[in-house]
């Protein structure tokens, strides 16, 4: 899995698989959109408005937490 910002265009994008099928990009809303293959596979979830999105709750946070260990790791994400 890989998280890349482009500041420029204030978009994030949260990548699943490198795209090797076709997709189809569904629009969720105005600020979110998933890149989907046919047989469901999510390639991908777009953030439009993207520092907006990244820092609501969280405080500019990324979480990480294994659900089966509990381990869990932070870290600062500059949107700015």
């Amino acid at each position: 899995m890989r998280l890349t910002y482009d500041p420029r265009y204030n978009i994030a994008y949260i990548r699943f698989h490198e795209k090797s099928k076709e997709v189809e990009t569904i629009h969720i809303s105005d600020e979110l959109a998933v890149d989907m293959a046919a047989d469901g596979t999510i390639y991908g979830i777009e953030l439009l408005n993207a520092n907006e999105q990244l820092q609501r709750e969280d405080m500019g946070k990324l979480s990480v937490i294994n659900e089966a260990t509990g381990e869990h790791k932070e870290f600062s994400l500059s949107v700015s």
